[in-house]
């Protein structure tokens, strides 16, 4: 399976960081590969401590669960008790938030990035905004968790 490459999390840290300049915001940036292994982690000037590591769970959660971390959201509301669980099983910790986003190349998924230490939006627009500049792949099927319960199993279906 291919993944994303040190020149490939070069790239993607020039842009995140021309980004955060240009928001006048301190941001970590993690990459990640589609196992979801650090390729890259970088704390800006300014980023707040603890920045990195919520980065990297959102690059984590991006490329384990292939799909943008934010797309999680839906199912993390309607099934928490099953999301909190399934929230801990990895190397790094799954988050259901904007600011993460799959690398997909050609149908093929091969990484995750990260953004931390703005507000919500401006994490997800910085990411969005690396993707966008290297011609990502940004089209991703909803999660199946966050679909509502079928009427016939009253939410006993699983």
């Amino acid at each position: 399976m291919p993944n994303v490459l040190q020149g490939d999390a070069e790239r993607i840290m020039a842009i995140a960081e021309r980004e955060a300049l240009r928001i006048g915001k301190g941001l970590s940036i993690a990459v990640v590969d589609s196992g979801g292994f650090i390729v890259s982690i970088r704390r800006f000037d300014g980023a707040r401590p603890m920045t990195p590591l919520i980065a990297l769970s959102k690059a984590y959660t991006s490329a384990v669960m292939q799909r943008p971390s934010g797309m999680l959201k839906p199912w993390s509301n309607a099934d928490p008790v099953f999301f909190s669980q399934v929230a801990t099983m990895g190397n790094f910790p799954i988050v259901a938030t904007g600011g993460g986003m799959t690398l997909k190349v050609a149908g093929d998924f091969v990484g995750g990035i990260g953004v931390s230490g703005g507000t919500p939006g401006e994490d997800q627009l910085v990411a969005e905004q690396v993707i966008a500049e290297l011609g990502y792949e940004t089209d991703f099927s909803e999660w199946a968790g966050a679909a509502a319960p079928d009427s016939d199993t009253h939410g006993r279906g699983r």
